[in-house]
């Protein structure tokens, strides 16, 4: 039985997994390298909390028993008394994998290991632990605790009995499942990040701008946010990493990774969470870098 989870990556999504775990009721051990970055964390998810008390959706009651239920830590200390750990690193496949070397001789036998890789093949990744058939990809959405969708994915040697668990442990988070095999990228990012790498290629070509770009699709498409904003969002050193698998997994040309997301990447604009990305977010309102 999983009481007891272990979130590896205090950021956007490891710190959104964290919530909707400790609002279930799980106990959870929240992991990072950083002692700032677990402050910011705890900040953030007592006042997402604090924002879902306030409409009524949990009492405050519920509310400060799941912060309580959180033990933020430096390092990977505790991890072995978890009966699962989720990795939720940096879109980097050798930090993930440098991750489950360090985490795995922790980790008792029985111990469940996901990860909340978007886009990195579930066997890659697997192959380097010492529990491949306990091992399975659990892509939560962005951001976590709005979003409805979980990816379960299994590699190759994930055993009937993880998937099953995987499953379980999500419904209990109030979330609904879609499965998806072992390809590039899975179902969403698949699907949604050629979309953004598209729009970006329009941009770079000239056919419209940043604000025509977003509203067309806004209001042509019924999008609630246009693929530069979301882009934006999801962080453009995200967006060119999961291109970058796509390109290499599929060897398909169509997945190429725009010249002008590669630029704004190295220029180091990544979008919201450092300020400029294709907005420039420092000001009252964002504003169009192109």
């Amino acid at each position: 039985m999983v009481q007891k989870v272990g979130i590896i990556g205090a950021g956007q999504m490891g710190n959104g997994i964290a919530h909707v775990f400790c609002l279930a009721g799980f106990d959870v051990l929240m992991s990072d390298i950083s002692q700032d970055n677990l402050d910011k964390a705890m900040d953030t998810i007592a006042k997402n909390i604090g924002r879902q008390v306030s409409k009524g959706k949990v009492s405050q009651e519920s509310a400060d028993a799941a912060i309580a239920r959180i033990t933020p830590v430096v390092g990977t200390d505790g991890i072995g008394d978890c009966d699962l750990v989720i990795e939720a690193a940096t879109e980097n496949e050798e930090i993930k994998k440098q991750i489950f070397q360090d985490v795995c001789p922790k980790l008792k036998p029985e111990a469940l290991l996901a990860t909340n890789t978007s886009s990195i093949s579930i066997t890659r990744l697997a192959s380097t632990t010492d529990r491949p058939e306990k091992f399975i990809g659990l892509h939560f959405m962005n951001p976590v605790p709005l979003m409805k969708l979980v990816e379960l994915i299994r590699g190759i040697a994930t055993s009937e009995e993880t998937y099953a668990t995987a499953k379980e442990i999500v419904n209990k988070l109030g979330k609904t499942t879609a499965s998806s095999e072992d390809f590039p990228a899975f179902i969403v990012n698949r699907i949604l990040l050629p979309m953004i790498n598209e729009a970006i290629y329009t941009l770079y070509e000239g056919v419209g701008s940043v604000e025509s770009i977003d509203k067309a699709m806004r209001l042509g498409a019924n999008h609630p946010m246009g693929p530069l904003q979301l882009a934006d969002f999801i962080g453009l050193d995200t967006c060119l990493s999961i291109m970058q698998v796509l390109f290499e997994g599929l060897a398909d040309s169509k997945y190429r990774p725009c010249p002008l997301l590669v630029k704004y990447v190295e220029a180091g604009w990544l979008g919201q969470k450092v300020g400029r990305g294709f907005y420039d977010y420092r000001g009252d309102e964002p504003v169009p870098t192109r």
